[in-house]
């Protein structure tokens, strides 16, 4: 029973519990409804009062930015309003300056008319002016015929006469002031040959050193060597710089010319023509080339007779060869080459009395001169020239010394530059062993050359006529026919210039074309 009592008990406080729960969740239920009712509530209060706000702001935008939109049209208007008065008053101004060019305008043109029509009414009055005149010069012919008895054309015949006659007198004053001064420049011109005649004084010495005669086997062989139109002694005369003189000289034809080397060159090629019978500018260059060879081959072997005959060995071989080429070069009318020697064998005896080394004396003796091998074609002193030399051909360097020294450009630093140096004063000042008006004559033909050659487009130029002449031969590429005029008139004007000589200078230029092809 008291089981039942506590499980009914049980259950009805089960129940009770459910019963308060339900309640309670109900009663729950019903307060969140009404708070969330409150706050759905406040929630669209809130979201009123926002989009009130916002309604109001964007009001307020927008009359800020139509405020905006109306100030900046207002200072856009004004802006246009301004730049259309500033055109307008532009254009104002350019309507103005055309109106004015206009009223010039139009003035001018007013004033042209009038001048045009003032032109037209003197050109008729000169017109009738002309008329009348003509008329009157008319008039005045038929009077001057009536009082002349002569017509118009036998006036005029009678005024050339006259004219003729005054022409006449006046040629005869004038040759006679010619003759005059012909005269006056012949008597002037006389005594220049004769100073030069007076100059060239040494004529035997000057003979042995700047000509050389080739005999001939006869005088038909003149014409031969002359060609027709003169064509093979040109062609001598272009290829090795040297003058071909043939005169009334019986079967001997004269090579006139400074260079040595040149002049044998060109005597040997003569030689070599005149037994071989066949001369024309072919066989003419044939031989010079065969000629120059030769000649080459003789620099060397004087080159070695001289070594061997002063007893010094171990010379480069170029440098022997060069010494050979001082075979054909002069120093105030003294061999070169044999200079050399004498100074060589000078020095050796003066270094064996004094007991210094003899061989390098002699050595130093013989190449105190080598500059003067080509001093003639390079730039520079014949001292300076022959210590490069020897410097480079690798001699010591006491023989570069002695050959700087022996003119004092430098200090003696031994004394076989100071025997060099004696021995050289002694082999030039020795009665006869020079002349200085030789040695000025080949100057100035040296002079010509350089003189021309320094041109541009000019080839290579030889002096001639013992100095009277300088022939230059030019490039034809780079020279053309109307350039050749203007080319000789330059050289003469420079040796004018430079120059100082008796007489006259011929420059003559010459432009030649040649074209070789062969037969195969």
């Amino acid at each position: 029973m008291e089981v039942v009592i506590i499980i009914i008990a049980i259950v009805l406080l089960l129940v009770g519990i459910i019963v308060t729960a339900l309640i309670t969740k109900n009663v729950a239920i019903e307060q969140y409804k009404k708070s969330e009712e409150v706050k759905v509530g406040n929630a669209e209060e809130k979201a009123r009062g926002i989009i009130d706000d916002a309604l109001k702001t964007a009001e307020t935008k927008k009359r800020e930015a139509l405020l905006e939109a109306k100030e900046e049209a207002i200072k856009t208007k004004n802006e246009i309003e301004r730049e259309s008065k500033e055109r307008r008053a532009e254009l104002q101004r350019y309507e103005k300056r055309v109106l004015s060019k206009e009223e010039t305008l139009d003035k001018k043109s007013d004033a042209l008319e009038k001048k045009e029509n003032k032109l037209n009414a003197k050109n008729a009055d000169l017109d009738r002016q002309k008329k009348e005149l003509e008329e009157i010069k008319a008039s005045h012919l038929q009077e001057l015929e009536k009082i002349s008895g002569l017509t118009t054309e036998q006036a005029k015949e009678y005024l050339l006469k006259s004219v003729e006659e005054d022409v006449k007198h006046e040629t005869a004053v004038l040759v006679k002031e010619l003759n005059k001064k012909a005269k006056e420049e012949a008597d002037k011109k006389a005594k220049d040959y004769v100073v030069t005649a007076i100059q060239r004084c040494a004529a035997d010495h000057v003979a042995e050193t700047t000509i050389s005669v080739v005999q001939l086997p006869n005088d038909e062989m003149k014409g031969r060597i002359i060609g027709r139109e003169g064509r093979n002694i040109r062609t001598i005369e272009t290829l090795t710089g040297v003058n071909l003189i043939i005169d009334d000289t019986p079967e001997a034809v004269v090579l006139s010319g400074f260079d040595g080397a040149r002049r044998e060159v060109a005597r040997i090629a003569l030689e070599k023509l005149i037994v071989d019978g066949r001369i024309h500018p072919a066989r003419i260059e044939e031989m010079v080339e065969k000629a120059k060879k030769e000649v080459e081959s003789m620099m060397r072997e004087e080159g070695e007779a001289a070594t061997l005959e002063v007893g010094v060995h171990g010379i480069h071989p170029e440098l022997i060869r060069l010494l050979g080429k001082m075979k054909f070069r002069t120093s105030y009318g003294q061999n070169a080459l044999n200079h050399s020697i004498e100074v060589a064998h000078l020095a050796g005896l003066l270094a064996g009395e004094i007991g210094v080394d003899v061989r390098t004396a002699k050595r130093a003796g013989l190449l105190h001169d080598i500059g003067k091998s080509v001093d003639q074609e390079m730039e520079g002193t014949h001292v300076q020239i022959g210590a490069d030399l020897c410097r480079k051909y690798k001699e010591s360097q006491v023989v570069i010394n002695a050959v700087e020294a022996h003119h004092g450009d430098v200090e003696p630093e031994t004394l076989i530059a100071c025997i060099v140096q004696a021995a050289d004063t002694i082999s030039a000042a020795r009665p006869g062993a020079r002349r200085e008006t030789l040695e000025t004559y080949t100057n100035r033909l040296k002079q010509l050359e350089d003189i021309s050659n320094s041109f541009k487009g000019v080839e290579k130029s030889f002096a001639i006529q013992a100095g009277r002449e300088v022939r230059v031969m030019v490039v034809p590429d780079k020279i053309s026919d109307d350039d050749m005029v203007l080319l000789a008139r330059d050289i003469s004007k420079q040796i004018e210039e430079e120059l100082k000589y008796p007489g006259q200078i011929k420059v003559n230029v010459i432009r030649e074309s040649r074209v070789t092809d062969y037969a195969k």
